[in-house]
């Protein structure tokens, strides 16, 4: 294991924004020091005068490989994992689904089978619980005590995914005696169905109208649903992919009450709108995903719900599907799209991008893209900050570089951009994971198996 200095940058965290040298040795940061107060020699040094040092991205809801309608997402872990490292995301924690009729192991087994010697960077798994019994409620306290303790549950997708409230309760209940954390997708699943069912008898099959079934007032409901069993259970709650203004209010209601409940959103929804759903020729199934792009005017509640810490995290939920050969098993029947979209190379960038535009600070960037995930899935300080006995996961950051999102230079394993065009100010120049260079000055050297598997640590939310 080399010995590394990375010299002359602004290293930002959540915290602390200071000019100072890093020394990494053995796979960890050692020191932090004023330039020209130390005299540590390296076997490697970095100049990252100009530029900030970051720590590596914790992108805390992935789907690598997931089964969905007929088909899986486009990215293995192998290839997902890397264009993680490509945007600076050096830890994913992904989702092992339990399926109907078996046990949340089995699942776990299957996740295992997948990912490990596959991955270039550290990733972890939260466990999606599909069949809530006696015997899965007792399995929760075993896997929490192995390091899978965060689980999540349907309010929507009845017949694949979606649990009812006495089921969640339930789920709750023994969430709240383990430990774990519960993350829900709050949308009234049942409700939806029925509009989806009403919309295509009448004739509206295009992308644009998953978004106007699957109503802001739904998943408001759901989220208010959830916030109220959390609170009978006496259990956290964590609602995943926040796209309304009025789930916002819900999630901001709960914490003013003093609840533990947090929310999450993701990148789509801050930049992108219904008006992609509109795209003509069918080129808005890129854009279905669940919950729903909403109307622009939903941004600023976002942005602000970030701001005042009623959102703590972005996540990219990235979920990709190809355009050829599987958005357009969609054709002529919205509910058929697969839902999902890629994006786990864009976060940080699309970020930065915020902290550019003036929505949010350098620190608050680092705090939802690195701090809060990693100490909200027990994973802090190893991950998400840089200080000494942090795992030297480091991004050396470009803030002047100006680039174009496009599909023709991602590395996802996806043949569309869902921010095909848009121009970025910041780019990721050089990543370190566990000390080791994972993208050398805007070069791959990283490789599948390098990546290891974490078992995590309850929230230290709670």
């Amino acid at each position: 294991m080399t010995r590394t200095l990375i010299t002359g940058g602004l290293v930002i965290t959540a915290s602390d924004e200071l000019h100072v040298d890093v020394l990494v040795d053995g796979g960890r940061v050692v020191a932090l020091a004023t330039p020209g107060s130390h005299g540590w020699t390296a076997d490697t040094v970095i100049d990252a005068t100009g530029k900030y040092v970051i720590p590596g991205g914790v992108d805390a809801h992935t789907h690598m490989e997931m089964p969905f309608g007929g088909t899986y997402a486009a990215d293995t872990f192998e290839t997902g994992t890397r264009a993680a490292a490509w945007g600076g995301t050096t830890t994913i924690v992904d989702f092992a689904i339990q399926s109907m009729g078996r046990s949340p192991r089995e699942g776990l087994d299957a996740w295992h089978a997948k990912a490990d010697g596959n991955c270039a960077i550290d990733y972890g798994f939260h466990m999606i619980l599909s069949d809530v019994n006696e015997s899965s409620l007792k399995e929760m306290d075993r896997l929490v005590a192995e390091g899978i303790t965060s689980f999540k549950l349907f309010m929507a997708y009845p017949g694949v995914f979606y649990s009812d409230d006495g089921q969640i309760l339930r789920a709750m209940q023994r969430a709240s005696g383990n430990g774990g954390l519960i993350m829900m997708h709050a949308e009234n699943g049942i409700a939806i169905d029925v509009l989806v069912e009403q919309a295509l008898a009448e004739g509206r099959t295009d992308p644009r109208y998953h978004g106007d079934v699957r109503k802001v007032a739904l998943e408001a409901e759901a989220t208010h649903r959830a916030v109220q069993l959390a609170r009978v259970a006496g259990a956290p709650l964590y609602v995943v992919h926040v796209s309304a203004d009025e789930a916002v209010a819900e999630i901001a209601s709960a914490r003013h009450k003093g609840l533990p409940v947090f929310g999450e959103t993701c990148p789509q929804y801050l930049f992108l709108s219904t008006d992609n759903l509109a795209e003509p020729d069918f080129e808005g199934a890129k854009y279905v995903c669940s919950t729903p792009l909403r109307p622009r005017e939903h941004q600023e509640a976002l942005w602000r719900g970030l701001r005042n810490n009623e959102l703590q995290v972005v996540s990219t939920d990235h979920c990709p599907f190809c355009f050829s050969g599987q958005k357009e098993l969609g054709r002529g029947d919205f509910s058929k799209i697969p839902n999902g979209m890629p994006g786990v190379e864009n976060r940080l960038d699309l970020l930065h991008q915020a902290v550019v535009d003036g929505h949010i600070s350098r620190r608050r960037w680092i705090e939802i893209a690195c701090a809060s995930p990693a100490r909200m899935f027990g994973l802090y300080p190893k991950k998400g900050t840089i200080a000494p006995g942090a795992d030297a996961d480091i991004v050396v950051y470009d803030p002047g570089a100006e680039q174009t999102i496009s599909a023709e230079t991602h590395h996802m394993n996806v043949d569309y951009s869902a921010y095909e065009g848009k121009k970025v100010t910041g780019r990721v120049e050089t990543v370190l994971s566990r000390g080791v260079p994972v993208i050398k000055d805007r070069a791959y050297v990283g490789h599948a198996g390098h990546g290891t598997y974490l078992p995590r640590g309850l929230s230290q939310y709670l």
